[in-house]
């Protein structure tokens, strides 16, 4: 981890080399691959709710990252890209902000276990195994009293396989997360909305949430 003062430590990566490759890849295919605005739904959700320490989870270039901070958060934002990072602390230093940057795969990661006031998942892309590991590394981290927000575009994990290379199968959708909820968690909120949509940035067309709000008890 660091803050935003220094670069992100590239070279300390956890997870697996392909993911990091891939979205590298897709990055660098673009100067800005998202719109520079933090997510609707989370500015939504956030709304009354008392300020803490935060995971963002998939923080791409930083966007959610730096408005919680400014907003008072203690934020900690997790991504697999080194080049996402790399322009997200560009844009904490701009900001006047400090993030500490986790180069690392969520399941990968050794986050302290029950630590975190907040954990926003905003549209990851997170990796389907048969044990579940993302799912329940999202809860893992998950303080008591604290909130887990899982927010991803509606209706994709019932599309089949594209002709490219996504297929919904082998990712992570906030239903599979609400499936592990036992009584240790009060669920808040899950149901579909429409989605406030920046303008601009890759995913703008998607016009739907499902939001999915859930609170630690224990």
């Amino acid at each position: 981890m660091t803050d935003a003062a220094a670069p992100p430590p590239l070279d300390a990566y956890r997870g697996d080399p392909a993911v990091r490759s891939e979205w590298d890849r897709r990055y660098a295919d673009r100067e800005q691959l998202w719109s520079g605005r933090p997510n609707g739904a989370l500015v939504a959700e956030l709304a009354g709710l008392a300020v803490g320490r935060v995971l963002d989870v998939g923080c791409g270039e930083g966007a959610d990252a730096v408005w919680l901070a400014r907003a008072g958060w203690d934020v900690t934002a997790l991504e697999v890209s080194g080049v996402a990072l790399e322009r997200a602390a560009g844009h904490a230093r701009d900001a006047g902000v400090t993030v500490e940057w986790v180069h690392a795969g969520l399941a990968e990661a050794d986050l302290p276990p029950a630590s975190f006031d907040l954990v926003s998942a905003q549209y990851p892309a997170l990796l389907r195994t048969p044990d579940g590991a993302a799912e329940r590394a999202l809860l893992a981290a998950v303080a008591p009293g604290g909130v887990l927000l899982v927010v991803h575009h509606a209706g994709i994990e019932t599309h089949g396989a594209d002709t490219g290379e996504f297929d919904p199968a082998d990712y992570v959708w906030p239903s599979m997360v609400a499936a592990l909820l036992d009584d240790d968690w009060e669920i808040e909120v899950d149901e579909q909305r429409p989605r406030v949509a920046p303008e601009g940035g890759a995913g703008a067309h998607h016009a739907e949430d499902v939001v999915l709000r859930a609170r630690r008890l224990r």
